[in-house]
């Protein structure tokens, strides 16, 4: 399969290190195929723990240089690199479907959710701002704000170019140097992204992208290299844990979005069309395949059967297929393998006494998709409820008193996002007050944007990308005392 490129010069699949594209050092290459055909896209320069280290310390020369400009000369230049993000919208998108899955308009949405980070973060880096603290002598206590120094990004694959802005934007834009894995299954965004950054006059060495199958040399690599002060990761739980660990070493700063199992708590005086509008975006979008994505829908008894009905006729007028196709609603999952993990969660629950309403079984468009899935008579002690799920199968939760949706919906180790639909202003301070999440979304689910402090609490992580406080993750805080004032 050939990607149709306006400009054919981004589709890149070398490694770009300190300013250039490069093979890697054993001339390895790994496959990138298009999940919903199957067909190969290209074959992408695999690199290791070696041209790692050169590219970090590329990244720490780089670095000099680049955090003593005043800020509104890095802003200018992130400024460019946004533009022409927006500019060349089409072919990222184009890209990103190729490689993803999405469809066409989710890529193009995508396209310009990656390029808010950058436009956000060139204005928000010439507002870092420090204190002077009154002090009980002649002494001054000042306090400055500094790059944190070299960052190490590992992004996934469900957000190919907007996970990478997130993190790149704010370190960029307060004078870090960024060194990136991305997703085995989606290098083509990220290199067509740095492509951009390159010619938008970004310097050698500052911003570099590392395609590469031995995820364990690239990152192991990144946690263990004293140059690196500051890891960021979105990913698995398992995984993040696993980073966290191989940092300590070194004591590295870290930044982790992981996991999530977000419930949608959907009570009987809920405008009952906006919850399942609201439900099924968040539920569906990206085909299931985002952190904040509804895993669990508890919807209270004098509601439930109203709401299932409609809920699952809305899900039947959904189109899997090809993410090119105009009539395509929903395109594939990522891999195979992903698809048989999302039917195993299904057959679980169903062995144990699920009814699927509707779907509950692969896609007949090929290995890669999954039928729009309703399951109900569904219980708290089955994987639907414990595990995420990362795909499109919404199990629909019974539940009878405002205590009992609270008691559910904190019955994980999770906590990234939950939704609350609910008519009464005391129920909706209540329950986003007690439900144990980074963010909650009140008669709302499409929550996200590069104003919001993105995160979450218990397993799904620390720290938070984007909004005025996704400064502060990649700065350190420094006291200067200045004495002897009255000489």
């Amino acid at each position: 399969m050939t990607i149709q490129l306006k400009d054919s010069s981004l589709l890149k699949t070398q490694a770009f290190i300190d300013g250039a594209w490069v093979d890697g050092d054993k001339g390895e290459t790994f496959a990138v195929t298009d999940p919903a055909t199957g067909q190969h896209l290209a074959d992408v320069a695999s690199v290791g723990a070696d041209e790692t280290r050169r590219a970090i310390a590329a990244a720490d020369r780089a670095m000099i240089e680049w955090k003593a400009l005043p800020a509104k000369s890095r802003s200018d230049v992130l400024e460019k690199w946004h533009q022409l993000i927006v500019d060349n919208t089409e072919d990222l998108a184009v890209i990103m479907t190729a490689e993803q899955g999405k469809t066409l308009a989710e890529s193009r949405g995508e396209v310009a959710y990656g390029a808010s980070f950058v436009k956000w973060f060139a204005e928000e880096g010439k507002r870092v701002y420090g204190d002077i603290i009154p002090t009980p002598s002649d002494r001054r206590g000042v306090v400055v704000k500094q790059p944190v120094g070299v960052v190490a990004a590992i992004t996934p694959w469900n957000f190919p170019n907007a996970m990478i802005t997130r993190k790149a934007g704010p370190a960029l834009a307060v004078g870090c140097a960024i060194v990136l894995k991305p997703a085995a299954e989606t290098p083509l965004s990220a290199l067509a992204l740095v492509e951009l950054a390159n010619r938008a006059g970004l310097p050698a060495g500052l911003f570099s992208v590392l395609p590469g199958m031995d995820a364990p040399a690239i990152g192991g690599e990144m946690t263990s290299n004293p140059t690196v002060k500051k890891v960021t990761f979105t990913g698995s739980t398992p995984v993040g844990k696993l980073l966290m660990k191989q940092c300590a070493d070194t004591v590295k700063r870290t930044s982790m979005e992981l996991g999530g199992n977000a419930p949608v708590i959907i009570f009987d005086d809920a405008d009952l069309d906006l919850a399942i509008a609201g439900a099924l975006t968040a539920k569906y979008r990206n085909s299931g395949q985002t952190c904040i994505c509804a895993n669990r829908l508890l919807v209270q008894e004098g509601i439930y059967d109203a709401f299932v009905e409609k809920f699952s006729a809305a899900v039947s007028e959904f189109r899997i297929g090809n993410g090119f196709e105009a009539a395509t609603t929903h395109g594939p999952v990522i891999t195979e393998k992903a698809a048989k993990e999302i039917h195993s969660k299904v057959q679980n629950a169903v062995e144990e006494g699920a009814t699927v309403v509707i779907g509950g079984q692969p896609g007949e468009q090929g290995a890669c998709f999954y039928q729009p899935t309703v399951l109900t008579n569904v219980t708290e002690d089955m994987r639907v409820f414990r595990e995420e799920i990362f795909g499109p199968v919404a199990p629909v939760f019974k539940f009878s008193t405002e205590a009992d949706a609270i008691r559910m919906a904190n019955d994980t180790e999770f906590g990234l996002a939950a939704y609350v639909y609910t008519e009464s202003m005391g129920r909706s301070w209540r329950v986003s007050e007690a439900v144990d999440y980074g963010m909650v979304g009140v008669n709302e689910t499409a929550i996200s944007s590069e104003v919001i402090p993105f995160g979450g609490v218990k397993e799904s992580g620390q720290g938070r990308e984007g909004s005025k406080y996704g400064l502060d993750d990649y700065l350190e805080t420094k006291y200067i005392c200045f004495g002897a004032l009255q000489r």
